[in-house]
């Protein structure tokens, strides 16, 4: 991280000083880890992201600006809106494995869209359920087990990322290609379950 170009004091963030105040134009290809100051990880400490987010906000937000120059009141607002935007990557494990995927020259979703292959014998399975389900006039118990089915294998999914990410692997490794397709399946686990909730709610109205 380099230092500030005002008053020279290291920077934690390159949205702002902490030591003197100077609100900086953040560097073009700053990552969501550079913004909140952290080494590039898909292992994040949560409460410590958190902790980083509220103390770099409290250097940008708006409401101390008020009476700073317009230049100034712009670039707080940006970099106020840059930093909530690097949390949102950070703080959702599948967004921040995409985006460590990416950075570390793996495919992306357009260019690698198959999922693993033991795990299409499953979707078909739940297909066939959720198909039978939309047409079912009444309650259907298969429901509720099969949203806890697709939750657990949603975390064992989770897990595999974690397996492949951490630590994480040279720049075009292979092991790029397998987490695409893992995250390419928590994509589709991600619908399901926005589908059965969904079959769930509908059916909770009719009663």
């Amino acid at each position: 991280m380099p230092n500030c170009t005002a008053c020279g004091a290291p920077l934690e963030t390159p949205v702002a000083c902490a030591a003197c105040g100077a609100v900086h134009d953040v560097p073009e290809g700053a990552s969501p880890f550079d913004i909140l100051g952290l080494v590039p990880s898909f292992v994040v400490d949560e409460r410590d992201l958190r902790r980083r987010l509220t103390r770099c906000s409290r250097l940008v937000h708006p409401d101390f600006f008020g009476t700073a120059e317009a230049a100034v009141r712009e670039r707080a607002e940006r970099n106020s809106a840059r930093l909530n935007q690097a949390f949102d990557v950070l703080s959702d494990a599948v967004r921040r494995a995409d985006w460590l995927v990416l950075h570390l020259g793996g495919p992306t979703e357009e260019n690698e869209r198959a999922m693993p292959q033991a795990f299409l014998v499953e979707v078909l399975e739940w297909n066939e359920v959720l198909e039978e389900s939309r047409a079912a006039s009444g309650t259907d118990p298969r429901i509720a087990p099969l949203a806890a089915e697709i939750a657990d294998r949603r975390a064992a999914g989770l897990a595999r990322i974690a397996q492949l990410l951490d630590p994480l692997p040279e720049r075009g490794s292979q092991q790029l290609g397998v987490a695409r397709r893992e995250l390419n399946a928590l994509r589709y686990l991600d619908r399901a379950l926005r589908e059965v909730e969904t079959l769930r709610l509908a059916r909770a109205e009719r009663r």
